[in-house]
């Protein structure tokens, strides 16, 4: 659907790193964990191309300014590295985007009794939250391993610890949680009979894949790229695949194909 959005909420969580809540129609809620937005930030021609942002959280709340009663919304968290998301920084409640949304591939939650393990890094866990309310509202037990840069980059703690989703948290600099990489604690808790999910910097989901394959453990990853379309057509947000030769080619369209794979779906080194 494309839609005209106006903003609830933009708040600063972190230095440079926003959670930001729009209004949204119903049919919005039936949006799958890992799938996504393309956002266009002002009705002018600069900046030509939408953003892509992964749904934070899908819901509803009580719009009593509106006079309209339970209104859907949509969230997204976000981290100002350019001139889109600087001008999306300095919007406020009230104005209004256009949205184009539910796009992509989401998580396959898989069967029921297994652990749910989920990885993210920065804004990848932006996908990751509305994941584990899926997954905990089937009663599954879920941990979470949350990895950045220094503590400014670890976003959104304490909303999954609401949900009763055991957290670990790893630093590069060691100002919050374990020092060293998110992978090297999840490698310590990892065995077979749990299902991964990840989301982050390619780097990251690359050793995160090679790790499951190692032990056997199924993995799904939501992929990061930039996008012009978001909907299969520029063709912009190519990725190699697992069988993929100078032969052969095997490309997979991340907006089209993903965001979600499995990681033994791509081509990793």
């Amino acid at each position: 659907m494309q839609f005209k959005s106006m903003v609830v909420s933009n708040v600063e969580l972190s230095p440079n790193y926003f959670r930001m809540r729009m209004t949204a129609p119903q049919e919005l809620l039936a949006s799958a964990p890992g799938q996504f937005l393309m956002l266009k930030v002002t009705d002018a021609i600069d900046p030509l191309l939408r953003r892509p942002f992964g749904l934070f959280d899908v819901g509803t709340f009580t719009a009593e300014y509106a006079g309209c009663g339970t209104q859907a919304y949509c969230e997204i968290l976000y981290k100002v590295v350019g001139k889109g998301t600087k001008l999306l920084s300095a919007l406020h409640h009230g104005d209004v985007v256009d949205l184009l949304a539910p796009l992509g591939r989401g998580f396959d939650l898989g069967p029921a009794g297994e652990e749910k393990v989920l990885v993210g890094g920065g804004v990848g866990l932006a996908p990751l939250y509305y994941l584990a309310k899926a997954l905990v509202a089937r009663g599954e037990k879920v941990r979470l391993f949350a990895g950045g840069r220094n503590r400014d980059d670890i976003l959104c703690i304490t909303e999954f610890e609401r949900l009763g989703v055991e957290t670990y948290v790893a630093t590069d600099d060691g100002t919050l949680g374990e020092s060293g990489f998110v992978t090297q604690v999840l490698e310590r808790h990892l065995n077979k009979g749990m299902r991964i999910f990840a989301c982050g910097p390619t780097p990251m989901l690359g050793a995160v894949a090679k790790m499951a394959a190692l032990h056997e453990v199924p993995c799904q990853v939501s992929m990061e790229a930039y996008m012009a379309c978001g909907v299969g057509a520029c063709l912009g947000c190519v990725m190699k695949g697992a069988n993929h030769t100078e032969d052969t080619p095997d490309y997979r369209c991340v907006c089209k194909d993903g965001p979600v794979f499995d990681s033994f779906e791509l081509q990793w080194s």
